[in-house]
């Protein structure tokens, strides 16, 4: 899964790695993204135009949005066979902004694991494959929620965890972000691991796995 990233990059990095892309709002640097926090997007309904959802997707048919919590992450391999998932796959996908994530490695003969920060080696910001909804409440107001997909790992990925996110190819990202309903077998083969040559991870702070801080110690390098 992925429970943690990181989007520290500033606007000026985020255009050039997303030409086109108008910034519209003011991006503070962020080393500890959690669930149910709001998070940067790019949706294919206006892919043209940075926005902020909430990290837990929520559908549209949910009673309450307290299923987001349980539904930061989707897995590729079903997106088109849970009910929660295969009409987003369909119609709603989204880029959603990064420059690093975080798992938690075990170590061999203890209870104890690491935090481990995954980043590309050029430093650059990317983008998660995503998926996202609006779920409108009882009293009229609207929630904007969005999921990471993620995928089998890479060889860097697989000693820490068994799962990655979907990191798009800046290529992909016109498909992804078409308004247009498309069919699974269209987008399935970007959904795949990421180039573990252009990656790199390293060891950081247990600060790290307490949601409440948010600042550099947690992306330093132990």
């Amino acid at each position: 899964m992925c429970g943690r990233f990181t989007l520290t990059s500033n606007p000026e990095q985020l255009q050039e790695s997303f030409p086109g892309i108008l910034i519209t709002h003011e991006v503070s640097p962020r080393y500890n993204i959690a669930p149910s926090q709001p998070i940067a997007v790019i949706p294919n309904s206006d892919q043209t135009r940075l926005d902020y959802y909430t990290w837990g997707l929520v559908p549209h048919w949910a009673k309450d949005p307290s299923i987001g919590s349980r539904l930061i992450n989707a897995r590729s391999e079903t997106l088109d066979e849970k009910p929660a998932f295969r009409t987003a796959y369909r119609r709603r996908r989204c880029l959603i902004l990064a420059d690093g994530f975080f798992e938690w490695m075990s170590t061999p003969g203890t209870r104890s694991k690491t935090p481990m920060l995954i980043k590309l080696k050029s430093g650059n910001p990317f983008a998660f494959a995503g998926l996202w909804e609006v779920w409108n409440s009882p009293d009229g107001s609207t929630l904007k929620t969005c999921c990471i997909i993620t995928t089998q790992p890479n060889s860097l990925m697989a000693p820490i965890h068994n799962r990655m996110p979907v990191i798009l190819p800046s290529e992909a990202y016109t498909l992804w972000l078409d308004p247009l309903e498309i069919s699974p077998s269209t987008v399935n083969p970007l959904l795949v691991p990421d180039n573990p040559d252009e990656m790199i991870a390293f060891p950081v702070s247990r600060e790290v796995n307490n949601p409440q801080y948010d600042n550099q110690v947690c992306v330093q390098p132990l």
